[in-house]
């Protein structure tokens, strides 16, 4: 475990590193999708069409939050210094602190936020961007509006100020986010099984495939980002057999234009129709 908190406490440090876990898990999750697809993609020209534009919006969001990085870097330091945050009530082990600051991050810059981009018009405008993808495939994970990186990084605020969590556990959920949101937004075929045994702990493919139908009430279900207890527990886990999964949106955006990048990027400011 002092490996682990050692390696973590400074990894900030190391942007190159940071993206270089991104790129490989996303280059292997696009191997894996390539041999053991979950539903045959239409993708409006190619697959690599279709990730350049989910890349371009990947690329802003990191630079978003790069940009966000000094103040989650502030309010870690400010918690410890003043004791503040769930972490501090008593002298946990190190193995605990991570648990606690992965619950509770995961449940403010995953479930809630989330749900509140579905629940809120204003922020459903831009969360639309997201679900507007025809091909959800690795490359959907972070395609996100710009604006909706900010308050997604708000959110990620109030996580570490609630927890009081240390920069190590920060980074190691940060990185753990990262490497789940490539594999729930995957087009793989996982056995039954198996997925269904993740998805007891963990988001898996076919739970978050769910939130991507493209009709309510399945696209109001299953918020969570890493761990699946919360749409568990606060009643919004849903199921659906994978052979019926439709991705899009059956209103708010024209599915023939999910791979444009200007139009997705003006969306967010028109009428919503």
């Amino acid at each position: 475990m002092d490996v682990l908190i050692s390696y973590f406490s400074d990894l900030e440090k190391r942007p190159l590193e940071r993206a270089g876990f991104f790129i490989v898990g996303m280059v292997l999750l696009w191997l894996v999708e390539n041999a053991v697809p979950l539903v045959h993609a239409h993708y409006k020209k190619s697959k690599s069409k279709h990730a350049a534009t989910n890349v371009a919006f990947t690329a802003i969001h990191f630079i978003i939050h790069t940009l966000l990085a000094g103040g989650i870097i502030f309010i870690a330091g400010w918690t410890e210094k003043n004791n503040f945050g769930l972490i501090h009530w008593d002298s946990f082990q190190p193995l605990v602190v991570v648990l606690i600051t992965c619950l509770v991050l995961d449940f403010f810059a995953g479930w809630l936020c989330h749900f509140v981009e579905h629940q809120i018009p204003l922020f459903w405008r831009f969360h639309i961007i997201h679900h507007a993808d025809n091909n959800v495939d690795v490359t959907t994970g972070l395609r996100h509006h710009p604006l909706e990186s900010v308050w997604r990084g708000l959110f990620f605020y109030m996580g570490i100020f609630v927890s009081g969590a240390p920069m190590y556990a920060v980074l190691l959920y940060q990185t753990m986010l990262v490497f789940i949101t490539g594999f729930t937004h995957a087009n793989i075929s996982l056995p039954g099984w198996l997925d269904k045994s993740i998805s007891w702990i963990l988001v898996s493919p076919n739970m978050h495939k769910v939130h991507h139908h493209w009709k309510q009430p399945y696209t109001d279900s299953n918020y969570g980002a890493v761990f699946s207890i919360w749409d568990r527990l606060l009643g919004t886990f849903m199921k659906l057999d994978p052979s019926k999964l439709k991705y899009g949106l059956d209103q708010y955006y024209p599915n023939e234009k999910d791979e444009d990048f200007i139009a997705l990027m003006k969306r967010p400011f028109q009428k919503l129709k």
